[in-house]
């Protein structure tokens, strides 16, 4: 978050925290990705479902923490994550499928828990050379007794491997993928959902632009392009996509506030890695949906639509769960869109959703984290950088500016083309980068060097 960057203590335990996960049994040590959560103490036994909303946002987080730390089991973290999502979870069309189930048939046929994932020892012995096996039982914990329903082996980043021993244990996890993927594997949930493919569309934004990656940016993008080309109707999202077997797909149901509120999000976040004019046409079109159908008179945005079913009642959620408050987020891209386009109707809508809000934020701050970062940003609002001028050079300052953490800070590149953007930013470019620095309604002047400018980003 913006008012923790530079906070020692809260970036120590965050920090902590990732490293934890990245240990763990939640994470797929063979595979890549997350599992849904822990269910001891330790984090070393998951419940086995992979989600894409968890992954979508944890390969944005540890995207921060590479970002703040430079670690590079981070940016590794991020790159397994990124095969397991394509390998996995990759429509043909580009968009992504919403989970794996936890349960898979074993070696008797019987459906169980983890069954593609836990080991037994013999199993690996007799899979891995004695050098490899050697490394592999002292790294992956399976020289302790089982983990898994006292039965079998789940592994676990229990050691390091020495700096001697990397090819080895890189070879000896390369076998084991291989045989493991020979298993039954997990069932798959193949729907398609704005909302958690939004989830999914900005971590790899983020993960595209702190890597300078930009594969991962073009799979954000094709998802994009998937929903808009096939679940946006008439300026109206629908919620949920599914093939059937001739590859048709079924698009159906009003979307909900979440699918809006996170899509407008990820877009904020992808025209951050490469400016593309069409999606910032979609934001705004999103945006103006998003009003017109769930905003309420009092303030705040319900999580159904105006034209949805009749409901008994219509709920308007301010706590973030497993997925982030919709209004949350909604406040969040809102806000954002508002100071970049300079659209004051944005603005004040959400002043109205902060007031609305005001005693369940005073109540439970950190129950409504997203809420809480909507009105730091109101208060003071984020930086807007914009960089214009020629893309090679634009490049080289935009790989500067993302070595540093700066949650605070919005980066637009839209080159020489100035389309959707403030009038007072209409200029033409008169030198190779032209780089404007404007917070709410104040900018500074012009500059025309890079460290001029990294001085004054701070």
């Amino acid at each position: 978050r913006a008012g923790f960057a530079g906070n020692k203590e809260s970036e120590a335990m965050a920090l902590q925290m990732l490293d934890s996960m990245a240990a763990g049994g939640i994470y797929d040590q063979i595979g890549g990705g997350f599992c849904r959560y822990s269910v001891d103490e330790r984090w070393a036994i998951p419940h086995f479902e992979k989600m894409l909303y968890d992954n979508g946002q944890l390969l944005g987080l540890y995207a921060d923490g590479y970002q703040i730390s430079k670690n590079p089991r981070y940016k590794k973290i991020i790159e397994e994550t990124v095969t397991w999502l394509i390998r996995e979870m990759l429509s043909p069309n580009g968009a992504f499928y919403s989970s794996l189930d936890a349960d898979s048939l074993d070696a008797h046929g019987h459906s169980e828990e983890g069954a593609f994932y836990v080991w037994q020892v013999q199993e690996v012995k007799s899979l891995l050379t004695p050098e490899e096996f050697s490394i592999a039982l002292r790294c992956f914990g399976l020289d302790r007794a089982p983990n898994f329903e006292g039965v079998a082996w789940h592994v676990f980043d229990a050691a390091k491997p020495h700096d001697d021993e990397i090819a080895l244990f890189d070879s000896a996890k390369n076998k084991l993928f291989l045989a493991r993927e020979k298993r039954m594997r997990p069932g798959r949930d193949d729907k398609i959902l704005v909302s958690w493919n939004a989830l999914m569309i900005k971590g790899l934004a983020k993960a595209g632009r702190v890597l300078n990656a930009p594969e991962y940016t073009k799979l954000a993008q094709n998802a994009v392009d998937f929903i808009r080309d096939y679940m946006f109707k008439s300026e109206r999202l629908l919620a949920t996509a599914k093939a059937n077997n001739n590859g048709v797909y079924k698009v159906h149901l009003n979307a909900y506030l979440d699918d809006y509120a996170f899509l407008l999000d990820a877009l904020i976040e992808l025209l951050q890695a490469e400016y593309r004019a069409q999606d910032m046409t979609f934001a705004e079109e999103l945006a103006e949906a998003l009003l017109e159908e769930f905003e309420d008179t009092q303030g705040g945005f319900f999580f159904t639509g105006h034209n949805h079913e009749v409901l008994i009642l219509r709920t308007k959620q301010a706590f973030d769960n497993a997925t982030p408050s919709g209004n949350g987020i909604a406040a969040i891209a809102l806000q954002r869109l508002g100071h970049i386009l300079g659209e004051p109707r944005y603005l004040q809508s959400i002043e109205r959703a902060l007031q609305a809000f005001d005693g369940v934020m005073n109540r439970n701050p950190a129950a409504c984290a997203n809420l809480m970062q909507a009105y730091e940003e109101f208060v003071k609002p984020p930086t807007m950088l914009v960089l214009r001028g020629e893309v090679a050079e634009i490049s080289q300052w935009q790989a500067a500016i993302n070595e540093q953490y700066k949650p605070h800070l919005m980066v637009l590149n839209p080159a020489l083309t100035i389309q959707h953007l403030p009038v007072t930013l209409n200029r033409k470019p008169e030198n190779p980068v032209n780089a404007w620095v404007c917070s709410g309604v104040e900018c500074l002047p012009v500059f025309y060097e890079l460290a001029p400018l990294l001085k004054a980003l701070g």
